[in-house]
């Protein structure tokens, strides 16, 4: 496993350029693969978005309740900003659709 792991190591992350750069001219953090996972130096703005670990567990009930800042917070955290300029339902409809399943609705 940590012979796999080595392997992959290289083909990602080359020892050429250690502080790759922006298209400015600004250093990027760039996370390294290790045994435990990915380290602590993960940057948002050189991965962009990082998918959360838990699907969110709600009912249709609690879409139709949740604030408009909780449900911009939602969408947010998992990488839907499509709809941030809707209405506040647009939102709750796009937030049913896209996390609960047809025969929850």
């Amino acid at each position: 496993m940590a012979a796999a792991l080595s392997w992959l190591t290289v083909f990602l992350y080359p020892k050429k350029d250690s502080n790759p750069k922006t298209q400015d001219g600004e250093h990027v953090k760039v996370s390294k693969i290790g045994v435990g996972g990915l380290s602590s130096a993960y940057s948002s703005t050189a991965a962009g978005f990082q998918m959360p670990l838990h699907y969110p567990r709600y009912t249709k009930a609690d879409y139709e309740k949740m604030e408009e800042w909780r449900l911009d917070l939602l969408l947010k955290q998992y990488g839907l900003t499509a709809v941030s300029n809707g209405t506040l339902e647009e939102k709750r409809a796009y937030a049913i659709g896209a996390f609960l399943w047809p025969d929850q609705y």
